[in-house]
């Protein structure tokens, strides 16, 4: 699969305005080269680089989104568009939450997975478990930021 983005390149620095600094929106994705029995998608953007993120483990890192029962039908997601079922990022809210690094430059790593079924039953616990049972295949795309203060 392939995960792009029309907002920013992939390990390219994102605009302001997909960030706590800007309207805090989420980017465009878009994906193709699904598997054909792929049932439907499941996304996360997590910030590894984030105070207290576990180095290699997703599920410990800071969570920005986390969106599940996409459609298989599907292969974009628009400029701040509501998809699926979305479970609280680490801010405690279901939804988007932008980049607002406290210092330096962050990854922010946008995962989407293809999966074998739908309607899944996942909750902030076992998402990541489930996603990565039911995984057919998945791509990534990684954006950077860094919170600038405006003077």
């Amino acid at each position: 699969m392939i995960l792009k983005s029309q907002d920013f390149k992939p390990n390219k620095h994102m605009s302001s305005k997909f960030t706590a600094d800007g309207i805090n929106i989420s980017p465009q994705l878009e994906w193709s080269n699904a598997p054909p029995e792929t049932k439907s998608f499941a996304l996360i953007c997590v910030d590894p680089d984030a105070p207290g993120a576990a180095p290699g483990a997703q599920a410990r890192s800071f969570m920005h989104w986390i969106v599940y029962d996409i459609p298989a039908s599907m292969s974009e997601i628009k400029q701040g568009e509501k998809v699926g079922k979305e479970l609280p990022n680490s801010f405690g809210k279901p939804g988007y939450k932008g980049p607002s690094p406290p210092s330096g430059t962050h990854r922010y790593i946008f995962n989407l997975y293809a999966l074998d079924t739908e309607h899944l039953t996942v909750n902030r616990e076992n998402f990541l478990k489930e996603f990565e049972k039911h995984k057919l295949d998945s791509a990534q795309i990684v954006g950077l930021y860094e919170h600038t203060t405006i003077k």
